[in-house]
């Protein structure tokens, strides 16, 4: 997970795996990476990890986060994790969200190719009535094409379904692996498919 501080990360792995984070209503509270187990199922598992949040600047050494940028190329999917209530009510968090997907750029461009989920944190301080529409203007800020989940990591709601979508798109990335891994069983390595034109003369026969 990458976010600006206070996006609410540390919440959310709290509340999906067996993480306990120390959380509290100000930024920076998270100073070194967290890893938690997320159960999906019976035999479903995955790590989740938690960085310290981004700020603009970061891949030049700004804030905490710089620091664990690393750790982030070694996951197979990234959840941009945004608050859409900050209490700066003259931040803009679309803005904030695109500065910190440069400062991935910046740092390793392959790092900012990765797969990348949007999180919409904090939708329980979004009035009902408007919650359709604040996604809406996300999904035109980052496009149709970006996995969106809209949640609440306090209240839980969406999670869920998060989870799931993350369980099986591990699942579906651990099997094009194997299916890319397996030898292709047409075939003997050892075997000699064509054999030189011709052919092999028989035992006892003059060359």
């Amino acid at each position: 997970m990458l976010g600006l501080p206070n996006a609410g990360k540390s919440t959310l792995i709290s509340a999906v795996s067996n993480a306990k984070p120390r959380i509290a209503d100000y930024p920076f509270t998270t100073l070194h990476p967290h890893l938690g187990v997320v159960r999906a199922g019976p035999e479903s598992s995955f790590v989740i990890a938690d960085i310290p949040g981004l700020i603009e600047g970061a891949s030049e050494g700004a804030g905490l986060g710089h620091q664990f940028l690393r750790h982030l190329s070694r996951t197979s999917l990234l959840l941009h994790v945004i608050d859409v209530a900050p209490l700066d009510t003259e931040e803009d968090p679309i803005a904030a969200a695109r500065a910190i997907v440069e400062e991935l750029r910046k740092f390793d461009p392959a790092l900012a190719d990765k797969p990348r989920w949007v999180v919409l944190n904090k939708m329980d301080l979004v009035p009902e009535e408007e919650r359709a529409n604040v996604v809406d203007k996300y999904r035109e800020a980052f496009g149709t094409d970006v996995p969106m989940f809209a949640i609440s990591a306090v209240t839980r709601e969406g999670t869920e379904a998060l989870v799931k979508a993350i369980a099986e798109d591990i699942h579906e990335q651990r099997r094009q692996l194997i299916k890319e891994s397996e030898p292709d069983v047409r075939f003997d390595e050892d075997e000699e498919v064509f054999p030189p034109e011709g052919g092999e003369p028989e035992e006892g026969e003059q060359k």
